[in-house]
């Protein structure tokens, strides 16, 4: 069984590397599901949609210029494309490229505790999935 052990992401939004502030990357690839059941079938059938992705980013809340807030603030109701790749090596078969183009951000939440590194969850929502496997 081959098991992938992550040490070495990266993690980019809108061209600016976030890696050294992000500690979780969840790319979802998923369409929407059009209800195709029609009468006399015995089971429900579907359909493709529309590309329905999700990048969900947990990042260390840094206020520092170009990084967390200062690129996610800026970004706020606009799109702009997430890349996430395994390792910081060439895209290969084993280092696939993923990126989202065309993803939008809604909202920026911003929480803080005390005594504790400031954190933040960020969920980037729509855009067009294409996957390289091969480097430059």
């Amino acid at each position: 069984m081959t098991t992938t052990y992550l040490s070495n992401p990266v993690v980019t939004v809108n061209n600016v590397d976030l890696t050294d502030q992000c500690t979780a990357a969840t790319l979802t690839y998923r369409f929407d599901q059009l209800e195709a059941t029609s009468f006399g079938d015995t089971a429900r059938n579907f359909v493709k949609g529309l590309q329905n992705n999700e990048v969900t980013l947990t990042l260390y809340n840094s206020f520092a210029a170009t990084e967390t807030w200062a690129t996610l603030s800026a970004l706020v109701g606009d799109t702009f494309a997430v890349t996430i790749k395994p390792t910081s090596g060439a895209p290969s078969a084993t280092n696939p490229l993923l990126t989202i183009t065309g993803a939008f951000l809604a909202e920026l939440p911003n929480a803080f505790s005390m005594g504790e590194l400031s954190t933040v969850d960020v969920t980037i929502v729509g855009g067009s999935y294409t996957v390289v496997t091969t480097g430059p």
